[in-house]
């Protein structure tokens, strides 16, 4: 079974807090945006304990690795700076006619 892919406004390197899911509130840059499952990876969100194996050719000791798992997107929002919260995305174009994104609630460009 084929799972729709949802177009996002989000891009990697954007500053997106979590609104909802175990980590509601908090803030990240999000690092990896994996589109074939509608998921992306956030810096300091959703961390999980992984148990690796040692493997001596590779030079990895083994044990258990904390590290970020893969969030829907639908659980992240842009943050807004100005407004101290999280907000929605629209597009415009600005004089040069070049497409923008700004900020839904107050109209700001998103740098």
């Amino acid at each position: 079974m084929n799972k729709l892919l949802v177009p996002t406004k989000l891009r990697s390197g954007d500053e997106v807090v979590v609104i909802a899911g175990k980590d509601i509130g908090k803030k990240g840059t999000l690092r990896q945006i994996l589109k074939t499952k509608n998921k992306g990876i956030v810096t300091g969100i959703n961390i999980v304990k992984k148990h690796t194996k040692p493997n001596p050719e590779m030079g990895i000791a083994g044990g258990v690795v904390e590290q970020e798992a893969a969030i829907a997107l639908s659980n992240l929002a842009i943050w807004n700076p100005k407004k101290k919260a999280g907000d929605k995305i629209k597009y415009s174009t600005d004089k040069d006619g070049k497409k923008i994104r700004l900020y839904k609630s107050d109209g700001a460009e998103i740098k």
